[in-house]
């Protein structure tokens, strides 16, 4: 009996202790620069390929419970890294738990839109919570439609 009790609290200690490690540790930083993908258009279809158009729609959340953000650049590009659109005119202020979203307006079409991408710049005056950016896309094809997800991707970040 006290041999099972040992070896239940062992693997009840051990599973917390995964689940603590899977969850990550929260990190605290002033500002990121973030690569967001944002395709308007995919191939698919084997040999006989189509472009396939999608609805790219971007959602920013601050995760902080406590401190804004201030977004600074949302920029727009194509596949070969050219700026289409700035969404940004100045700065914009995101309250503690508060999201916002970007609607793509313009879908490119074909392989220019393949690999289009957002380049999204926030800062905060603290430390605050990374906050969560992600995509959503949207499309069909004839009666089916179809939605995927594609998170970003931290290029550059200010700890201090």
């Amino acid at each position: 009996m006290k041999r099972l009790l040992k070896v239940l609290w062992l693997t009840t200690m051990g599973v917390l202790l995964l689940a603590g490690l899977a969850a990550g540790e929260v990190k605290l930083i002033k500002g990121q620069t973030l690569y967001v993908p944002s395709y308007t258009s995919f191939m698919g279809g084997g040999a006989g390929s189509h472009a396939f158009e999608a609805k790219p729609t971007i959602f920013i959340h601050n995760t902080d419970q406590n401190n804004p953000i201030n977004i600074v650049r949302i920029d727009f590009y194509d596949t070969d890294g050219k700026l289409v659109e700035k969404y940004l005119q100045q700065p914009r202020k995101l309250n503690a738990n508060a999201a916002t979203r970007i609607n793509i307006k313009e879908l490119i079409k074909g392989e220019e839109g393949s690999g289009a991408h957002l380049i999204i710049q926030w800062q905060a005056e603290n430390k605050v919570v990374e906050p969560l950016v992600q995509t959503w896309f949207v499309g069909a094809v004839g009666t089916r439609g179809y939605s995927y997800t594609s998170p970003a991707r931290i290029i550059q970040e200010d700890a201090n």
